[in-house]
C-alpha cells in the first residue's frame, strides 16, 4: 500500500501545528488508513537525535471515521528538548497484516528567541551600491583594485574578458551613500520600511564581496560619516538598516593576504599571507604547499578563484575573534544598524558542526549589542538545522518562494539558464513544492522569510516573462526586454505582497528594469526613465499589504488551481484576502471554494476588490464580489491577478 494520503505532513487533518515547533509544543499526528486496508492499531516511533537517539513508542488509538477513512491519533509532547525529531508509524491489522511509514523530521526550536517582528512585518528594498543614485562622477585614482568608472549612468555593464581573459568587474559606474540619502523620501514613498544594501566594505571589483578590509567603508561609496548619516537619517524616518557580511571569503587584495602586493612595503601594515609565510595572518588561509614562499598561489578560493581567497575559521582562533568584532561593530553607535545577511552562511568553515558553532557565538556576539538586531542566512535546500533559536532568525527563501513562482509564472530557471514547458503554469508543482520547503520553516522563520522576485545573483523577473534562455555575453542587452509580459511581472507582484513572508524589492524591479543574470541584473536604476505603471504598481500593492497585517502574520489556505491558474487565501478568525490569478492568455470564468478562509457556506457574503490587474493594466476601481454558499464565481481577464477582501461585518444583506 502506497496511498500518500494515509499520512501527509504537510497536511493539518495529519499534523499540527504545520512545520517546525517551538520547545514545549505538544504535536498532534493521525493517521488516515482506508477502512479497506483492514488496521485495527496504530504506533508513531519518536527519535530524539539531540538526546543521544532516545526513543519514545506512543499508541495512537482509533479516533473515529473520515469518510471511508479510520483516523488513529496521538499527541507527541516536545517538553523541553531542542533540535531535531526523527519520527515513523506502524499500523498492524489482523494477521500478518502491517505497514510502516517514514521517518519523517521535525524540528523543535528555541522559542524564547523570537525572530525581531519588525523584518517580517514590513517591505524591503535591496540596493546594489554601485547602481543605485551617483552625485557625481568620482575619481578612482587612490583606489585598491584598478578601477574605472563608466560616465554614462545609463551605459551598459561590462562583461567582456580583459587582456589576461578574467572578468574582473572593475567598471564602476559612481553610486554612492550620498546617493542613497539624496533618495530616502522616494524610498519611504514607495512604503519601503528596511533597506538591505549589497556589501559597504572596501572591495576591488564592483560588487564588493571580495572584501579588502571589514572595518572601512569603500571609499567610492563614502566615508563612515557618510554611513553614520545615512542610517541616522533613516532611522528618523522609520526604516531600518540591513548589512551584507560576506564572511566565507575576502578579497585577495586584502591585507590579510596581499595578492596584490598593496601593503607588502607599506608603512604600518604588516606583511599578508601570501606574501610571507612568517605573516601573522598565516593561519586565515589554506596554503596547499608550504614550499611557495614568498607570494605563495597555492591558498584555498571560493569556487576555485584565486580573487576570492576563503577564510580558513578552524585553523584560526584570531580571524573567529575578528570576524565576531566585525559584527558587533556595526550594530553598534554610532552606526546601529539593524542586522546582517550572511553570504553563503552554511559554507563558512570546513565542516558544519564548526558552522554551527560559529554561527551561535556570531548570534550572541551580535544580539548583546544589539537586541533587535535580525540575523538572515543566504541558504539553498533545508535550513531548519540553522533555524532553532541560536544560529539564523531566517533565510532568503529561494526555495519556498522564488524559485516556485518563477517556475509556475515564466517557466523559467532563475538565471534564465532554462525553460521548461513542464513546470510553467503547473500549479500543482508550485502547490508542492510551497508545502514541502515552507514546513522547513518555523512560523517566525516563514513570516520574516526574504520573499524576493530577483537580485544580484539572478536575472530580473521582468526578463523572465519573455521566455527567453539567454545572458548577456551571447544574446545581448537588448534580448533582455524584448518580449516581456509586464502583467506577468504584476502577477508575481501581487503573490509576493500577498504570501507569507517579508517582501523584499530588488532596485529598479519598480521601475521596470530588465536584465539577464549578472552582471546584467546590475544595471543602473534609470531615474527618470521608470516604467511609470509598474511604479505606481508595486506602491499601491504595498499599500495593500501594509494596510492588511492578516498578509504579514495570517493563515494560508489554497483555494483552487488548474493549468495556468491559482487562488489562495489570507484570512483570521473575521478576515478574508482572496488571491486569484489567471496566467492563462485569455479571459475566462473561475470558481473559487472561498468557504476554506472561514466564510460562510450558508449565506451570502460580499467581497470587496482592492485591486484588479490583467494585460490591459490595473484599477483600484471598488466592486463587489458575492460568495453564494461559500463559492465565488469571478471572470477573470488574461493575465490577470485580483485581490478580495472581507472582513466580518460585511455580510452581505
Amino acid at each position: 500500500m502506497t496511498d500518500s494520503r494515509i499520512y501527509d505532513s504537510r497536511d493539518p487533518r495529519c499534523k499540527t501545528p504545520y512545520g517546525a515547533v517551538s520547545a514545549g509544543t505538544r504535536v498532534t499526528f493521525t493517521l488516515r488508513p482506508p477502512r479497506t486496508g483492514g488496521f485495527s492499531r496504530a504506533r508513531l516511533l519518536a527519535r530524539f537525535e539531540f538526546r543521544d537517539n532516545e526513543v519514545q513508542e506512543l499508541p495512537m488509538p482509533w479516533s473515529g471515521l473520515d469518510g471511508s477513512r479510520d483516523r488513529f491519533t496521538c499527541t507527541l509532547d516536545t517538553g523541553d528538548y531542542l533540535g531535531l525529531v526523527w519520527y515513523s508509524f506502524r499500523l498492524e491489522g489482523l494477521g500478518d497484516r502491517s505497514l510502516e511509514l517514514g521517518e519523517y523530521q521535525l524540528t523543535v526550536y528555541d522559542g524564547t528567541q523570537a525572530v525581531p517582528p519588525w523584518f517580517g512585518e514590513g517591505v524591503t528594498y535591496q540596493i546594489f551600491p554601485d547602481r543605485f543614485r551617483r552625485t557625481g562622477v568620482p575619481d578612482p585614482a587612490g583606489m585598491v583594485g584598478g578601477r574605472w568608472v563608466h560616465a554614462g549612468w545609463d551605459e551598459e555593464p561590462e562583461w567582456r574578458p580583459d587582456g589576461r581573459g578574467e572578468i574582473r568587474n572593475r567598471d564602476f559606474f559612481g553610486g554612492s551613500l550620498a546617493g542613497v540619502l539624496e533618495k530616502l523620501d522616494y524610498l519611504k514613498e514607495l512604503g519601503v520600511d528596511t533597506l538591505y544594501f549589497c556589501p559597504v566594505f572596501e572591495g576591488a571589483e564592483n560588487h564588493r564581496y571580495g572584501t579588502g578590509d571589514y572595518e572601512k567603508i569603500d571609499p567610492m561609496l563614502g566615508t563612515e560619516e557618510d554611513f553614520c548619516r545615512l542610517c541616522h537619517q533613516a532611522h528618523t524616518l522609520g526604516m531600518r538598516v540591513i548589512l551584507d557580511g560576506v564572511f566565507n571569503h575576502c578579497g585577495s587584495f586584502n591585507k590579510w593576504l596581499d595578492r596584490e602586493r598593496i601593503y607588502e612595503n607599506a608603512k604600518g601594515y604588516e606583511k599578508g599571507a601570501y606574501v610571507s609565510q612568517d605573516s601573522p595572518y598565516r593561519s586565515y588561509f589554506d596554503f596547499h604547499d608550504s614550499n611557495r614562499w614568498p607570494y605563495n598561489p597555492t591558498y584555498d578560493g571560493w569556487w576555485t578563484h584565486d580573487t576570492l581567497p576563503k577564510l580558513n575559521y578552524e585553523e584560526s582562533e584570531e580571524l573567529c575573534r575578528t570576524i565576531l568584532d566585525v559584527g558587533r561593530k556595526w550594530v553598534s553607535p554610532p552606526y546601529n544598524v539593524d542586522g546582517w545577511r550572511l553570504d553563503v552562511a552554511a559554507d563558512l568553515g570546513h565542516s558544519n558542526d564548526f558552522n554551527h558553532h560559529f554561527w551561535k557565538e556570531f548570534r550572541r556576539t551580535v544580539k548583546e549589542a544589539n537586541p533587535d538586531a535580525v540575523i538572515l542566512a543566504e541558504h539553498y535546500g533545508n535550513p531548519e538545522s540553522w533555524l532553532r533559536g541560536d544560529e539564523w532568525d531566517t533565510v532568503m527563501n529561494y526555495d519556498a518562494f522564488m524559485e516556485p513562482v518563477t517556475w509556475f509564472l515564466t517557466g523559467m530557471e532563475k538565471h534564465s539558464d532554462e525553460y521548461r514547458e513542464d513546470l510553467y503554469g503547473n500549479s500543482e508543482a508550485f502547490i508542492g513544492a510551497m508545502k514541502h520547503h515552507m514546513q522547513s520553516l518555523h512560523m517566525g522563520a516563514l513570516y520574516g522569510a526574504m520573499n524576493e522576485l530577483s537580485n544580484h545573483d539572478h536575472s530580473r523577473f521582468l526578463t523572465r516573462t519573455n521566455h527567453r534562455v539567454g545572458r548577456l555575453s551571447y544574446a545581448g542587452a537588448e534580448a533582455a526586454s524584448a518580449g516581456i509580459n509586464p502583467a506577468i511581472m504584476r502577477e508575481a507582484v501581487v503573490i509576493q505582497m500577498t504570501w507569507p513572508g517579508s517582501p523584499t524589492v530588488y532596485y529598479g524591479d519598480e521601475a521596470g528594469v530588465c536584465g539577464f543574470t549578472d552582471p546584467d541584473n546590475r544595471r543602473t536604476y534609470p531615474w527618470g526613465k521608470e516604467d511609470q505603471e509598474m511604479l505606481d504598481f508595486h506602491k499601491r500593492m504595498i499599500c495593500i499589504h501594509k494596510a492588511y497585517p492578516i498578509l504579514a502574520k495570517g493563515s494560508l489556505e489554497f483555494l483552487w488551481n488548474d493549468h495556468q491558474g491559482l487562488s489562495y487565501g489570507r484570512f483570521s478568525d473575521s478576515e478574508q484576502i482572496i488571491v486569484i490569478l489567471n496566467n492563462q492568455d485569455q479571459e475566462r470564468d473561475i470558481r473559487v471554494t472561498a468557504w476554506k478562509t472561514g466564510v460562510s457556506w450558508k449565506e451570502a457574503t460580499a467581497f470587496q476588490r482592492l485591486m484588479l490587474s490583467s494585460g490591459e493594466g490595473y484599477t483600484e476601481m471598488p466592486e463587489e464580489y458575492i460568495a453564494d454558499a461559500g463559492i465565488l464565481q469571478v471572470k477573470m481577464p488574461a493575465y490577470g491577478a485580483m485581490v478580495l477582501h472581507h472582513r466580518a461585518r460585511d455580510k452581505y444583506k
